[in-house]
This record gives C-alpha cells, sequence and structure tokens, in this order.
C-alpha cells in the first residue's frame, strides 16, 4: 500500500518484536470492515445485534480488570524528566523501550498484526496530523474506523515523509500489572501494551489527538485542546462558535449536542455539534482563533444516555455503533443500560458475561449495575442528527467563545467573565471538580483539572499553561473566556439551575457579551451578568431570585479556595508562569477587599 521507506521499515523493526503471524494492512473500505467484523463474531470478540433495530451495530465485552483509562500506569517518556513535568508519570525512554520490549516479545504469535493508517482531522487540511497504529485487536480496528479517517488515501497525503505518529498496541496478556500506556513525544511514538479498552487502545484518541499532539502545538504554535466545539444558529442564518473544556460527567456530550428550549426553537435558533471531546485550535488568517474536532466519531459513556438527556446522541448510536460493556438484552437482541428508561430487560447478560437480575439493582452498589458505569458507545459523528455542515471543512469554524467549567456545589457562580486572555488561562487553571468512573479509582472527590486537560497534557503543567499565555499575544482577535457551573446546589442539596437545553440561555449571555450587547457586574472573579439578562422566560422554578442566588459571589468560599489553589500550583512546580501567581495574587487582594 506504500513504498514509503519510514513506514515500511518501522513496522518491519515491531514485526520482528512482536511476531505476528500475518500482517493485514487496513485500508478504509467496508468490505475489508465487514470481513473483520464478521470474523470478530465468530471468535466471540463481537457479538452483532439485532439488523433490524439497531443496523450494524455490535456489543463487546473487555477484561473485567480493564474498564477505564489507567492514569496510573500512562507515563510521558521525555528524556528530561522536569520535561514531562509534576503532573505526568515520568519514564527514562530508554528504560521504558527496554522494559516494554520484553512484554511486545513474541506478543503477537498466533495473531495478526493490523496496520492502521490514519488521519486526525480531515486529510490533507492544515491541521491534519497523520498516523499508523499497529494492533492485534480486530475490536482497535474496527473502532478507529469509526473514531478517526482510515485509508489509503492517508498513506498518499503522508507521500514519503516520516512525519507520522507510530502507534503500536498488543493486548499480550490483559495483565493489569504490566500494564503501559506510553507516550514518547520526543519520538512521535505510542506504545499501548496489556489493555483492549478503548481509552488506553484507541491511539488516535486521548494519546495522539491530546497527549502528543498537546507537545506538537506548543512546538509549532498551535493548541490541542478538551474541548467540544459547538455553533449557535441564530434566525437570520448567522452561526456562532464555542470551544468548552469540561472534567468528566459534567455534560459536556449534552452541552454539545444541546436541544435548544422551546423558547429559542420557536424563533429560528438552531444548535449544531462540530466535535464532543477535542478540538484542535489555529490562528487564521483573518486573527481570530480557528477550531476544527479531529475525530471523525463519538466515544460517549452510555449510562445516563437517554431520550430526555441527550436524544441527539442516542439517535447517533442507533446504527453503525459499537457498545462496550452494557447489557445485552437478550430478549430483543439490543442493548441496554442504567438510565436509558425504566425498563430494564428481565432476561439480559451484564456487561461481564453473566446472568443480570435486574430485581436485585441497588442504585448506591455500583457492583450490582447490569452495564459498567463507564460502558461506552463508539458512534459515527456523520450520524449525529445535530452535527454541524461545518464538520468536514478543512479550515474548521471560528471561535468566538472559550468556556471553561466545573462541577462546584458551592464556589462558582453560574457564569463569569474573565477580565483578559491572560486572566481567561487562569480561570482555566484553576478549574476543579469530581472524578467520575471514567477515570479508574475513587469517585466523587474534588480535585483540580486545568483546562480540563490534567491527565492530557503532554508535557509540563506550567509549560502548558506558559504555551496559552503567548497564543493570547498571537491571536490578533482573541475569543473572550468564560467560566460556567451547572451544578450549584440549594442547602438540600438540590441543583438550582436545570442544566441540559436551558444551559442555552447561559450561552446566549455569553455570545451576547462576545458581540458587546450586554453590560455585567465587575466582581472580584470577574464579570456577572445582571440578573435580568439571563432569559428565563418559560421556567416554571426559577425566577429572578434564583438567578441572583445562582451569581453570587461567595468570598469566603473563594478565599479558602485561593488556599487550595496556591497548593496545587505548588505541585505543578516552579515552571507556573509568573503571570499566574500575579493573577491569583491579585485575585486575593480583590476577594479581600471586598469582605
Amino acid at each position: 500500500m506504500t513504498n514509503n521507506k519510514y513506514v515500511l521499515g518501522w513496522i518491519e523493526e515491531m514485526a520482528a518484536m512482536t511476531q505476528p503471524d500475518k500482517i493485514v494492512w487496513i485500508d478504509g473500505s467496508e468490505e475489508q470492515a465487514e470481513a473483520l467484523r464478521a470474523e470478530a463474531c465468530s471468535t466471540g470478540e463481537m457479538i452483532k445485534l439485532n439488523q433490524e433495530l439497531l443496523p450494524n451495530c455490535y456489543l463487546h465485552r473487555t477484561a473485567v480488570n480493564d474498564v477505564a483509562r489507567v492514569e496510573g500506569r500512562t507515563f510521558i517518556c521525555t528524556s528530561k524528566k522536569e520535561d514531562a513535568g509534576n503532573i505526568n508519570n515520568w519514564m527514562d525512554p530508554k528504560e521504558c523501550y527496554a522494559k516494554l520490549s520484553k512484554l511486545y516479545t513474541g506478543a503477537m504469535k498466533g495473531r495478526t498484526m493490523y496496520v492502521i493508517p490514519y488521519s486526525m482531522s480531515i486529510v490533507g487540511s492544515p491541521f491534519a496530523k497523520y498516523g499508523i497504529e499497529l494492533t492485534d485487536s480486530i475490536y482497535v480496528v474496527l473502532n478507529m474506523l469509526i473514531m478517526t479517517r482510515v485509508g489509503t488515501n492517508v498513506l498518499e497525503a503522508l507521500g514519503e515523509s516520516g512525519d507520522f505518529i507510530k502507534g503500536l498496541h498488543a493486548k499480550a496478556d490483559i495483565d493489569e500489572e504490566n500494564r503501559y500506556i506510553c507516550h514518547f513525544p520526543e519520538d512521535n511514538t505510542i506504545w499501548s501494551v496489556n489493555s483492549g479498552y478503548g481509552g488506553n487502545v484507541l491511539l488516535g484518541k486521548k494519546c495522539f489527538a491530546l497527549r502528543i499532539a498537546s507537545y506538537l502545538g506548543r512546538k509549532e504554535g498551535w493548541m490541542a485542546e478538551h474541548m467540544l466545539i459547538l455553533g449557535v444558529e441564530y434566525p437570520n442564518g448567522e452561526t456562532k462558535y464555542i470551544c468548552a473544556a469540561f472534567p468528566s460527567a459534567c455534560g459536556k456530550t449534552n452541552l454539545a449536542m444541546l436541544i435548544p428550549p422551546e423558547l429559542y426553537k420557536k424563533q429560528g435558533y438552531k444548535v449544531w455539534c462540530v466535535g464532543d471531546d477535542i478540538a484542535w485550535l489555529r490562528v487564521g488568517e483573518d486573527g481570530r482563533l480557528w477550531a476544527v474536532n479531529p475525530e471523525n466519531g463519538f466515544f460517549g459513556v452510555a449510562p445516563g444516555t437517554n431520550l430526555n438527556s441527550n436524544p441527539n446522541a442516542l439517535y447517533t448510536t442507533m446504527k453503525d455503533t459499537i457498545f462496550t460493556n452494557v447489557v445485552h438484552n437478550k430478549e430483543n437482541n439490543t442493548v441496554w443500560w442504567e438510565g436509558l428508561d425504566k425498563n430494564p430487560p428481565a432476561d439480559a447478560i451484564d456487561w461481564k458475561g453473566n446472568v443480570w437480575d435486574y430485581t436485585k439493582y441497588n442504585k448506591a452498589d455500583k457492583s450490582t449495575c447490569g452495564a459498567h458505569p463507564n460502558s461506552r458507545f463508539t458512534a459515527l459523528a456523520a450520524n449525529c442528527p445535530c452535527l454541524s455542515k461545518e464538520f468536514n471543512n478543512p479550515k474548521g469554524v471560528p471561535v468566538s467563545a472559550i468556556v471553561f467549567g466545573g462541577r462546584r456545589a458551592k464556589t462558582a457562580p453560574l457564569v463569569y467573565q474573565s477580565t483578559s486572555w491572560q486572566n481567561g488561562a487562569f480561570v482555566g487553571s484553576i478549574m476543579a471538580s469530581e472524578t467520575t468512573a471514567a477515570a479508574a479509582g475513587a469517585v466523587g472527590v474534588v480535585r483540580r483539572d486545568p483546562m480540563a486537560m490534567r491527565p492530557f497534557v503532554g508535557y509540563d503543567m506550567g509549560d502548558y499553561w506558559a504555551h496559552w499565555l503567548k497564543m493570547g499575544t498571537m491571536i490578533p482577535n482573541a475569543p473572550k473566556i468564560f467560566h460556567v457551573n451547572w451544578f450549584r446546589t440549594d442547602a438540600d442539596g438540590n441543583f438550582i439551575w436545570p442544566g441540559f437545553g436551558d444551559n442555552m440561555r447561559v450561552l446566549m449571555w455569553i455570545l451576547a457579551r462576545c458581540e458587546g450587547k450586554v453590560s455585567a457586574n465587575i466582581t472580584p472573579i470577574g464579570y456577572v451578568p445582571n440578573a435580568e439578562d439571563i432569559n428565563i422566560e418559560g421556567l416554571d422554578d426559577v425566577n429572578l431570585d434564583t438567578i441572583k442566588e445562582l451569581l453570587t459571589v461567595d468570598v469566603e468560599s473563594w478565599l479558602a479556595d485561593v488556599e487550595n489553589i496556591k497548593e496545587f500550583y505548588a505541585q505543578v512546580g516552579d515552571r507556573v508562569p509568573q503571570a499566574m501567581y500575579d493573577e491569583l495574587a491579585a485575585l486575593e487582594a480583590r476577594l479581600n477587599a471586598a469582605k
């Protein structure tokens, strides 16, 4: 399929180490994909679902010990430890290559090595970056065909160049004690071994599109961010675009596929999804920041996705989808998960492959779930009912606003605006939220997650913030930066803001601010809306006083947060830019003055 000596030489070297029985090149054709699906079903690796109800949909189960990203086994391997930073796990590249080479040696004996040439972003576009993943997993091949742009045209675009990301994945023994997801940013290389879970083995996703790409972005003058991209179309046909960063379980996918409230629908507003997870951003010739979604599909969390919470996501999964670790409904050969509906199947197999009795399900006990809390769907973006017509535009879309969000019960108001790009970068650096099942470990613990990139920056976090600050000087017409918090609670712990589609009401204020159409109140933390400027028409349980409560800035709570931020900055280390400390000191001074 190619005469590229760099590609062929590398594959030859990796095959000599892993010793596959045969090598198969993936060409992106439907015929080849269908043959692989049939093979996976014949071995039990996948289950073909009801083709009338869920056409071209399949079910897969991972090993019970292999159900989420494993941050503790994820390494950044740079020649100098300080370049990886304190937030990342580091391993010396020579030591890591030696250690993993032993695990890879003979790991593909009796198996097939699949060669997947893929592109992140549209092949041939200014944003495009190319990769080749070698894997012994048909599941990985079929997921990569959904999540990225795979095919011979990638090899044609690469030509004779050696500028591609080299990804090696082997299931090996799915041994969690020897599971490693290692990134070598200085070598354009990713090695993953002893896992079969998507987040660890779909190397185009977090590994390439964030960890390696963030490193490349810093080197080349662009940004790779953990951000959704959505467009708000006004009744006059004009569309404004927003990029937004949220940690897990903060409604990121729901916002990306938002359905406008009736109030806005009637006026002719529409919302379009460009991306639900990752944004690559470059400065355009017009001095604005332009964004593309480098992915081709969605790797979404299934539990909680339903016709009320996110109908667009649910409709997207109804064909051409791979479901991972959900319930197999044997009654009609379909799938089910907690939160899909209130009709759990009586004849069902759980995510572990065992008979599941829904009558024994206890919401407080995750071990009784039929679907794993981090169970997934891999679905084509092309099947999303609200997919933007700009999705395949090689130039991307111009960004009006960048929004950071977190899950805070008391501290952050519903929305506030930073006072400058530098202050906005500071706001991003202090983001905090609760951990979720998407990351292995404790659930419900509040932790700092700067720009929602804590697990995904491919180098030192302080240097990453410095890159943000530098980018601010390179964008003549920079987006304005905001922070939102949909999760403020009352004294009884109930959410005050309705969320979901009604979040559009806040987005409309944000876009109005970008166009200078509404004023705001300056507070110690930034610009906060006048309560009257948040449109609450049609909301039964929200009045002006509710909005005022949601917009209050609790000075004591913020001062306590400042102490926590100081601890976090110390943890990040001595590469935190002075500008961030200046912003923090200024915030503390303003808060103390407001007491």
